[in-house]
């Protein structure tokens, strides 16, 4: 395997963020990390200053180029490694999201249900392949891609979710029944029951938004496609790829993240 150290400058990101490498890291390569060694030294090791507990090591520079997130002292997300079951709360939305009154509305569901709610646009808990169609094209997708998407989503959740063994011919997805689509290589910002994390979504920023931007790019996203892949898990490669290949198309932060979360 080629090492990242040894890869042609020229070579595409695309390219360059697929390709396996041997080593366990490069601190140079995160900017961020870079200021922070270069501040601290081998310091970094104690890193954070003045707590019972550290979150990287100069001998394995992925922990350094992947910092994950620290609360700061004025920071009003509380417990942010506690899942919360029907709130996406994050750093700067510590109490989820209060437009429109929607965690008052929906706080019978769990934050993937309310996620996948977008598309349930009728409310009655079920995800039609229409539905998901209609989904897609008011992201401003074209009809083949919303098509395609469709199919991917719709084959591919639908028997998870199902509430009998037998499949369904219509290929519905159940939200009450969401939280079983959940697949690895992803953000983890979702649990298994369909809370959230905030510190795993938070992470996601940490590690990859290099340039500190508030958002992640698309070069940002390769990155993460690379660093939260698991070993032999090629469903999830390919679904964490095709959602962020579909995260290209927004730039709501949120959004993105989300997308990620569910993966």
């Amino acid at each position: 395997m080629a090492s990242a150290r040894n890869l042609p400058e020229s070579l595409p990101d695309t390219l360059r963020h697929f390709i396996p490498t041997s080593d366990n890291g490069e601190i140079d390569a995160n900017p961020a990390a870079r200021k922070l060694y270069r501040e601290y030294g081998s310091n970094i090791n104690h890193y954070p200053p003045d707590n019972p507990y550290n979150i990287a090591l100069d001998s394995v520079p992925v922990t350094v180029e992947r910092m994950p997130f620290v609360p700061s002292p004025d920071c009003k997300l509380v417990d942010p490694g506690t899942a919360r079951v029907n709130i996406a709360a994050d750093a700067e939305h510590p109490d989820g999201t209060l437009e429109a009154d929607w965690v008052e509305r929906h706080k019978s569901m769990t934050a993937v249900q309310q996620h996948c709610s977008y598309f349930d646009q009728d409310g009655d808990g079920v995800i039609w392949p229409r539905d998901t169609f209609i989904g897609c094209r008011k992201w401003g997708w074209g009809i083949l891609l919303s098509s395609l998407a469709t199919f991917i989503i719709n084959v591919n959740l639908s028997y998870p979710t199902c509430p009998s063994w037998i499949p369904d011919p219509f290929f519905r997805i159940y939200i009450n029944n969401v939280h079983k689509c959940k697949h690895g290589s992803d953000s983890m910002s979702y649990d298994n029951e369909g809370r959230f994390r905030p510190q795993n979504y938070e992470d996601m920023f940490a590690k990859y938004d290099r340039g500190h931007k508030g958002g992640l790019d698309g070069s940002d996203l390769l990155r993460a496609h690379k660093g939260q892949r698991l070993c032999g898990d090629f469903f999830g490669w390919s679904a964490t790829f095709l959602e962020c290949k579909s995260d290209l198309t927004s730039d709501d932060r949120s959004r993105v993240d989300a997308d990620l979360g569910t993966l």
